[in-house]
């Protein structure tokens, strides 16, 4: 057997490391964030296995079980964030069984392609900017060498010389923002508009819709236009079209299918919308369906893409659901045994809200403090005021639907409001919000069935 392979830099975030990112943006639900820090880690072990082993190493799927509002999107989104990976959230319940209108559970994998080619593009246009940067101000200096007259002790050297010197003195005005009272004409490629083309129904047609579009654009190719632009503006065009032209497309397309066949994460929220038998009838028939056609792309299998086609064995599928109606024992036999790992999310209480509140980094408090202080209105709340909004929470969602940590969004609404309404004529006001405000001002509508079921 040959030695394992040098480790590398997607490798540096161990998994406490991962969850303690996680703890900057979302309170609790430490197990949740310790399964999905080993599954991440795990993406990068296996990696460093010997090849012959790695292909028998498959990703331990995982489903997370919790009410709405106690963090399961949350941690997907800044999972995202944090690893370097192609990543797809989508909802289960888009999907619909073969046979029936709607999108088909093998077009996630084409998004998910999509996302991978879109990333890796980013990343070789990237390595190329500063060419690619250097070769728009030649474009630009060209443009404006062709307007500007030379001066006199330009025009009585020697050409080359003078042309070399203008050429650096424009140049130097370029890079300082000197020449932004002028305009230049450069010719840019048209975005050309084409209409979406997607025909729903058996499985495959919705591919034959991308490579109808594919056809259509070859046939009407991109046309380029003139925009009259300032010299700073014209750099940033052209820098993208050298970018774009530099970076060679059948290399990002092969690295990017690399990284989603080897390193892809698909996040299937809603998972529990498509569990269930069949009825027979009913707007949910296809529920099933939805879960066979499913399943030999968790197991594994080949999905043909715009780009090729793409093996889904080892992509990890991470699920989430509420399951208030269903339960996980709903969904198939053979589909469960592809999610070996549960966790389930507690719900969160007054202590949770209060913290929710004022620890995370984009903490609710923070986020609104930051709104009013763009009209010079600085908002400050008194700890026993946070103690009482969470409380108030928990009311809430305990007298209507529990929505979670959703409902501390209704309740700052209402609670800044007035403030929010009135701010532009507030400059440089301080307001400082007691327990007692947050009461008087909240206790009505929540105490109240009527008003906290239709207001809140």
């Amino acid at each position: 057997m040959s030695a394992a392979r040098t480790p590398d830099k997607e490798g540096t975030l161990t998994p406490r490391e991962i969850v303690a990112h996680l703890d900057r943006y979302i309170v609790g639900q430490a197990a949740a964030k310790k399964a999905v820090a080993i599954a991440l880690r795990n993406r990068w072990r296996r990696k460093m296995v010997p090849p012959e082993l790695a292909d028998d190493i498959s990703p331990k799927n995982i489903i997370m079980i919790g009410s709405t509002g106690v963090g399961k999107t949350e941690i997907a989104r800044r999972l995202a964030k944090l690893a370097a990976l192609p990543f797809l959230k989508i909802e289960a319940s888009k999907f619909t069984e073969v046979g029936y209108v709607g999108r088909d559970v093998d077009s996630m994998v084409r998004d998910l392609m999509e996302a991978g080619v879109s990333m890796v593009r980013r990343e070789f246009e990237e390595r190329v900017r500063s060419q690619a940067r250097a070769a728009a101000e030649e474009r630009v200096l060209d443009l404006l060498l062709h307007r500007a007259p030379p001066s006199f002790e330009e025009a009585g050297g020697d050409a080359p010389d003078a042309e070399s010197r203008r050429r650096q003195k424009l140049r130097e005005q370029l890079r300082s923002g000197l020449l932004e009272s002028r305009e230049i004409t450069i010719s840019v490629q048209e975005k050309g508009f084409m209409p979406l083309l997607e025909v729903f129904g058996q499985q495959g047609m919705e591919e034959m819709g991308i490579n109808l579009r594919n056809a259509m654009g070859n046939a009407f190719p991109q046309k380029r236009k003139e925009k009259r632009v300032r010299p700073s503006e014209a750099v940033a065009l052209l820098e993208a079209e050298e970018a774009a032209r530099l970076v060679d497309n059948d290399k990002v397309v092969e690295e990017a299918r690399s990284r989603v066949e080897q390193t892809g994460i698909i996040f299937l929220d809603e998972i529990d919308k498509i569990a269930g038998r069949e009825t027979g009838h009913g707007p949910d028939v296809s529920r099933e369906g939805v879960q066979r056609d499913l399943l030999p792309i968790v197991e594994g299998t080949t999905v043909s893409t715009k780009y090729g086609p793409v093996r889904t064995d080892h992509i990890l599928f991470i699920a989430s659901g509420a399951f208030h109606v269903s339960k996980p024992s709903d969904l198939i036999p053979e589909l469960q045994g592809r999610f070996p790992i549960r966790v389930e999310l507690t719900n969160l209480g007054a202590e949770e809200f209060r913290r929710i509140l004022v620890e995370p980094e984009n903490s609710l408090i923070r986020q609104y403090s930051a709104l009013l202080a763009t009209e010079a209105v600085h908002v400050e709340f008194a700890p026993e005021a946070v103690d009482a909004l969470a409380n108030l929470a928990v009311r809430a969602n305990e007298q209507t639907e529990n929505i979670g940590a959703r409902r501390l969004y209704t309740l700052m609404e209402k609670l800044l409001e007035d403030l929010s309404f009135d701010a532009p004529a507030l400059a440089n006001a301080r307001v400082r919000f007691t327990r007692e405000e947050v009461e008087r001002k909240l206790r009505p509508l929540v105490e109240s069935e009527d008003m906290s079921r239709y207001v809140l």
